[in-house]
Parts: C-alpha cells; sequence; structure tokens
C-alpha cells in the first residue's frame, strides 16, 4: 500500500507539471464563434493520435489469409470514436479509440488503438493480440487464421482497477459486409503499462463466441460492448470486473438483449456469460448497456430501449448488489426521440447518427446515479440531464444542458457523454454545432459560413454535495476550433448523393459506415470520451481541423479525423 501511494504521489506530480507545461504551449486558441459561449473559462487542446503501424486486411472485401504485415504509418488515417478513463489518484490517462486501415476509410477498415496520455507526453499503438501480425505462432510469420486474426476490432471503452491495470472489454470481428466465419466474439484485454502493451484476459478465451454464425445469418451477433471496474479501495468486489454486451437475433424481428461476464481475479478468469436483461414485447431491442460501479459495491447497467417502428428511445437502469449474480427490475429513467429507426443520417451532413445517451455514478455518494441524453424535437437535437439519489429507483425531471436551446437558434447538440469525479464533481459533454464553419484552411469550400453544419465539443459542469448534482456556471466551450465532418474532402450533392474531392491512390477516405465509395453514410464516431479527475475536466474527442501529413491524390492536405485532448482545470470551476 505505501508503494501504490508513493507511485500515486510520484505521478501526480509529473502530471501536475506537465499539464503546467500543456498550459503554457497552447493558448486557447478560440476561433470565431467563441462569443456563442458565455463562460470565460477555457480548455486546452492536443492532438494525441499519431501514425503507427499494425497488420491489417487490405482486400475488397477482406479474405481469409489476406492479412498484411505492418508497414510504416500504415494506420496513418482516420481516428473516429473513442473513449477514456483516468487512473484513480493521479492524472494518468488511458484513451482508446478506432484507428482506421491504410487508404481504406471508406470499407469501415479499423482496429481500436489505444493512447498513454501524462500531461504533454502521449503515445498510441494498436490493441495487440487481434490483428494477424500481434497473434503470431510463429515468431515472425504472420498468423493468417481467423481466429485468433481478425479483420477489424470495435467499440473503444477502458477502466482502471485500484492496482494500475486498465481494461477493455473487446469486440474482435470479420467483415461483416462478406461472409467469414466466426462473425465476432467478446474478449477483455488488460494492460499494466497504460495501455502500452494489451494481454487478453480469461485465459486468451473468448468469454462468448458462435464458431458457425457470420453476419449474413443475423441469428446471434455481438455488439456494443462495455467495461466497469470497482475501482474503490476497500469496496466490497474491490477489482472485480463486469464485462456487458448486446446480442443481436435478427432472425425474430430484429430483438436485442443484454449480456454480462464477471471476473473476481483482474481478468484472469470469467464468469460464464449470462443475460442481464431479455427482449420482451414492449422491449425488443435493449441496447448499449453502460455499466458503473459505486462505492458500496452496486453495479449499474443503463440501457437504451430503442423500437423497431418508433423514434421514441427509453433509458433504463437495472442494479445489482450481490456481485452481477442478479439483477433488479429495471426503471426508466428517461426518454427522448432520435432522428429515425436504424442508421440514419444527422441533420445536413452524412454522418449517421450516434449512441443517443450516456451514464454513471458518483464515486463519492453510493446512489446518486447520472444520466445525459439528446432529444430530437424535430427541428434539433438538444441534450438532458436526469439524475437519482436513491439508487435509481426514482429519477429527477429532465433539464435541458445546453444553454442556448431557447436561442431561436437552429443547431443540434448531439452524442452526450457524462462522467463523474471525487469531490462531487460531474460533467456533461456533448457534440455542439452552434457556431457557424469557419473560414480556415481545414474547411471544405462549400462549407465555409454554413450554419448548424460544423462541430465543436461543448461541456457544462455540474457539484453534487450530497443531495444532487447542479449546474456550475454555463456551457465551456472545450474545443479550440470548429472542426467540418465532411472532411476529409466529401461533398454533399443538391440530390443527397455524394462526391470525392480528394481521393488516395483513387479511393475516398472518408471514415465510412456503409461500406461504398463515394461514402453514402459516414462515420464521426457513435460518442466520445469524457473524465473528470481530483484536478481537470478532460475530453478525448474527433476534430478534423489538424493537417495530416498525407497528400492526396491531386497533392492537397488531407484532413483526416484526429483524436484531441481537452482539458479544463477544476480549480477554474471552483469544483
Amino acid at each position: 500500500m505505501v508503494w501504490l501511494v508513493l507511485r500515486h504521489s510520484i505521478r501526480l506530480k509529473a502530471a501536475v507539471l506537465g499539464l503546467s507545461a500543456l498550459l503554457a504551449l497552447w493558448p486557447s486558441g478560440l476561433a470565431a464563434g467563441s462569443s456563442l459561449w458565455s463562460s470565460s473559462i477555457t480548455a486546452t487542446n492536443m492532438v494525441v493520435s499519431t501514425p503507427t503501424s499494425g497488420g491489417g486486411y487490405p482486400e475488397l472485401p477482406p479474405v481469409k489469409g489476406g492479412c498484411v504485415g505492418p508497414s510504416p504509418n500504415n494506420f496513418n488515417a482516420n481516428h473516429s470514436e473513442s473513449e477514456l478513463a483516468v487512473e484513480p489518484g493521479s492524472e494518468q490517462i488511458v484513451g482508446s479509440s478506432k484507428f482506421f486501415f491504410d487508404k481504406f476509410s471508406t470499407n469501415y477498415n479499423f482496429y481500436l488503438g489505444s493512447f498513454n496520455i501524462n500531461g504533454t507526453s502521449h503515445s498510441n499503438n494498436i490493441v495487440q493480440g487481434y490483428d494477424c501480425s500481434t497473434t503470431e505462432t510463429t515468431p515472425g510469420v504472420l498468423n493468417q487464421n481467423m481466429p485468433p486474426s481478425w479483420t477489424n476490432t470495435t467499440d473503444p471503452n477502458v477502466a482502471f482497477d485500484t492496482k494500475g491495470r486498465v481494461y477493455q472489454t473487446m469486440l474482435p470481428f470479420n467483415a461483416f459486409w462478406t461472409n467469414l466465419h466466426p462473425d465476432g466474439e467478446i474478449t477483455v484485454s488488460y494492460s499494466d503499462d497504460f495501455g502500452v502493451h494489451w494481454v487478453t484476459g480469461n485465459g486468451g478465451q473468448a468469454l462468448e463466441q458462435v464458431p458457425n454464425a457470420s453476419s449474413f445469418q443475423l441469428g446471434h451477433v455481438e455488439d456494443k460492448q462495455w467495461v466497469a471496474v470497482n475501482h474503490y479501495p476497500g469496496s466490497r468486489f474491490q477489482d472485480h470486473v463486469y464485462a456487458t454486451w448486446d446480442i443481436v437475433n435478427g432472425n425474430v424481428g430484429s430483438t436485442v438483449k443484454l449480456k454480462a461476464a464477471v471476473s473476481r481475479d483482474r481478468g484472469l478468469t470469467f464468469s460464464k456469460a449470462a443475460t442481464i436483461v431479455s427482449a420482451s414485447v414492449n422491449q425488443q431491442r435493449n441496447q448499449f448497456s453502460q455499466p458503473a460501479v459505486d462505492p458500496s459495491g452496486d453495479l449499474y447497467v443503463a440501457y437504451a430501449n430503442i423500437g423497431t417502428k418508433s423514434t421514441l428511445a427509453d433509458m433504463f437502469v437495472t442494479r445489482s448488489s450481490d456481485d452481477g449474480n442478479t439483477f433488479s427490475t429495471p426503471v426508466r429513467a428517461a426518454s427522448g426521440h432520435i432522428i429515425g429507426v436504424g442508421s440514419v443520417r444527422d441533420t445536413n451532413t452524412t454522418f449517421r447518427d450516434g449512441i443517443n445517451f450516456a451514464f454513471t455514478v458518483s464515486p463519492d455518494f453510493p446512489g446518486h446515479l447520472y444520466l445525459a441524453y439528446n432529444d430530437f424535437n424535430g427541428t434539433q437535437y438538444n441534450t438532458f440531464f436526469v439524475q437519482s439519489t436513491d439508487g435509481g429507483q426514482t429519477w429527477s425531471q429532465p433539464v435541458a444542458v445546453n444553454d442556448d436551446i431557447g436561442s431561436g437558434k437552429v443547431a443540434d447538440h448531439f452524442q452526450p457523454a457524462v462522467a463523474a469525479g471525487p469531490d462531487g464533481a460531474v460533467a456533461v459533454g456533448f457534440y455542439d454545432r452552434r457556431a457557424a464553419c469557419p473560414s480556415d484552411g481545414s474547411i471544405i469550400p462549400q462549407d465555409k459560413g454554413r450554419s448548424n453544419f460544423c462541430i465543436d465539443v461543448s461541456v457544462q459542469p455540474y457539484k453534487d454535495s450530497g443531495s444532487g448534482a447542479a449546474p456550475v456556471g454555463s456551457n465551456i466551450r472545450a474545443s479550440n476550433f470548429t472542426w467540418d465532418p465532411q472532411q476529409p474532402g466529401l461533398l454533399v450533392n443538391p440530390d443527397g448523393t455524394t462526391t470525392d474531392v480528394q481521393t488516395l491512390d483513387g479511393l475516398g477516405q472518408m471514415a465510412c459506415a456503409s461500406h461504398n465509395d463515394p461514402c453514402r453514410l459516414s462515420f464521426i464516431g457513435d460518442y466520445f470520451g469524457l473524465a473528470v479527475s481530483a484536478r481537470n475536466i478532460y475530453t478525448l474527442s474527433v476534430s478534423t481541423h489538424y493537417p495530416s501529413n498525407v497528400k492526396a491524390d491531386d497533392g492537397s492536405t488531407l484532413y483526416y479525423q484526429q483524436q484531441v485532448v481537452g482539458v479544463i482545470s477544476r480549480s477554474s470551476l471552483g469544483i
């Protein structure tokens, strides 16, 4: 214990020095439109995604045995969708995001990578154990067997235990736009060096896999996995790891149920996967499970009930007080509308609608739960906040988070994130389109000046002193630059079709969820990361403002999606 405290003290001092350097090196950099945020608090930003290498499948579509080995910078493209966690008692961050492979962004071709971030120091790499170059059975020989090699990994999520180990529930899969077997599996990987090296837990075995299934069969598809860890020293169930995920059954009306598995030995083994929420007549699609553990050791799982014929989504929360063995009857926490059923475009652009809610618990007050969600009113998305102070039995009335809701100006506020830190700090973040597109070189010419189009990140701080979270100040602009979601180089034509204005070796470079070129349904991620430490609020989110070192076929610069850390000092907020 003495060694653990000393290690945390040393790392905290190093992080504080690093943060001081970050504050000195990165000025506020506010671009045009900053007056739209009334808060005088500013954030510092730092790009943390850098080129790296790993194996991948470049075929169209991928084929068994077609994996190629690492080459310099072959993960030097889009970095969408992210999550992050701060090690308890320090400012040490581990993040994760999708790293698109080589020039194949339009093929939805990516692996998860991780970020090791401490002050201004940062590095990134691919999560090992899934691509053909890190599943070698013979040293130096690519492993073409599928599995252990997979064409992709997806859906980042990270959480620490009390001893500095960080965990991520993984979804390795084989390209679902072809017919490879198996379709996918659920595993858990962990790292003892802040994401530099990853080990597959559970003895290298999957928590769940259907060996003979492919997604063409639509009978049993794993999706949207998440992780939570009891990171409270001295708590019952300390360091127990909880993995949850969706099971989609397309053969019976596209129902979705939720499953979970528990590790009681820090990821070495896991319990048999069990269903925690079943599909029912009035709850056909229970999706996007998000687990969290409070200081008493109670496990909570929030999820969205999204119907197949309605745009109304209900968010429910269920609790386990016995280490994930049994769960309470779910209680509805909130309801919000989405734009449409299935994968649909957001307003004005081609990127798809993301996950509609986020959930967390207080690390200070057992039974204090926080949930943020977005609601589409027919014109725009707004973000709302609800909370419970009695373990999810009752919930507050929704309160708007975006403080421009009464301005009369149309602007989307979507993909909410929520996080809680020590001493009652709570934060809600969201992607925000209140600022018109600027005129800098990172904006596609036809997009300059457009409203409700380009994107920022906003954060609303809260303070929970024991009776619930209350807002502190107003929305803070957490991004230093407004960015264009149609980069790199995808134009939306008046008839709704798209045109590539930049290509690499003839391929469009937009991160795509529809597996075609030009991309019809693009992808900025379904969510982004938010965390609260003792000293700061951190975001990890997408931006296309920052130029890459890759040139398109016409010699122009490609503005890929980069991952950017935003830092807001808690002392500046008085929380």
